[in-house]
């Protein structure tokens, strides 16, 4: 696949388009700096876009296959809807672009109802959590608003808490509910790779995790 993705500089955004390239797909990562995107490989091009702009994101959709958005906030005191504006804009690009399948980044505790956890969780960290960084997950549900309200063929992933650690190569997966834990950001693009060419999750969210 000629897969486009945003957010490539993340913690995320590296491994998933390392792993995508060992994969065989071919890459386009859209950067604000390319020096932070240290990866050299004949299948990977990297350009410079404004994430914003419907128009600067057309070059970097035209010919591809499919969108994966891995873009978030710079810390989760960031009140910057970057999230639901870049959407906004990608679907833009992609429809003018003729792409029509996208996997983006979301969180656990963007699901209200918080489905599938324990119900200690739901009743005293969920709240907390949601009122503290409340622009951060107000912005990730926007997000996922006008996926749903678009035509594209989407697919949300909610992981939990991110840790630093290496892959174990497994992960749990849900479908409308969360999934208790935390997950490595390796175990994460591995999952984002999965759900990408799997059509049963199409207009679906996924909750992930990483093994008990």
């Amino acid at each position: 696949m000629r897969l486009t993705v945003f957010g490539a500089t993340g913690g995320t955004g590296r491994h998933l388009v390392r792993q995508a390239l060992d994969a065989g797909h071919e890459v386009t990562a859209v950067v604000r700096d390319p020096a932070r995107l240290p990866i050299d490989h004949p299948a990977l091009d990297i350009v410079v876009a404004d994430i914003f702009d419907a128009v600067s994101l057309k070059p970097t959709l035209d010919g591809h296959d499919a969108a994966v958005s891995v873009l978030g906030p710079r810390g989760r005191t960031d009140t910057t809807p970057v999230c639901s504006a870049a959407i906004s804009a990608i679907l833009e690009a992609m429809a003018a672009t003729g792409v029509g399948r996208v996997v983006a980044l979301s969180a656990q505790p963007v699901l209200r109802t918080g489905a599938g956890e324990p119900i200690w969780f739901r009743l005293t960290v969920r709240p907390l959590i949601r009122r503290i960084y409340r622009d951060v997950y107000a912005d990730l549900d926007r997000m996922e608003g006008t996926l749903a309200a678009g035509t594209a063929d989407w697919t949300v992933l909610r992981p939990p808490y991110l840790t630093g650690k290496p892959a174990t190569g497994r992960y749990r997966a849900a479908t409308e509910a969360n999934v208790p834990g935390s997950m490595t950001r390796p175990d994460l693009a591995r999952a984002i790779l999965d759900v990408l060419q799997d059509p049963a999750t199409i207009r679906h969210a996924i909750g992930v995790a990483g093994p008990r």
